[in-house]
């Protein structure tokens, strides 16, 4: 049953993204690409160190951590 909600979230938050994405492309003027939603983002070295710890916090838990149990 969990198995099952969680690809369900993750397969909802996909077509969400990919929405978003369409609808930037759609009406530029309404929503920024996600390029350029990057760009700003990245222009802070607060948020780089905090993608960073992120994907640092990803791998550890989803890749690393299950060689780890057996």
């Amino acid at each position: 049953m969990m198995h099952t909600v969680t690809i369900g979230v993750y397969t909802l938050c996909l077509v969400a993204a990919c929405g978003l994405v369409a609808w930037s492309h759609r009406d530029p003027e309404a929503i920024s690409s996600p390029s350029q939603l990057l760009d700003d983002l990245f222009t802070s070295h607060a948020a780089r160190i905090a993608i960073i710890v992120f994907w640092w916090w990803i791998g550890w838990h989803f890749l690393f951590a299950q060689t780890l149990d057996g």
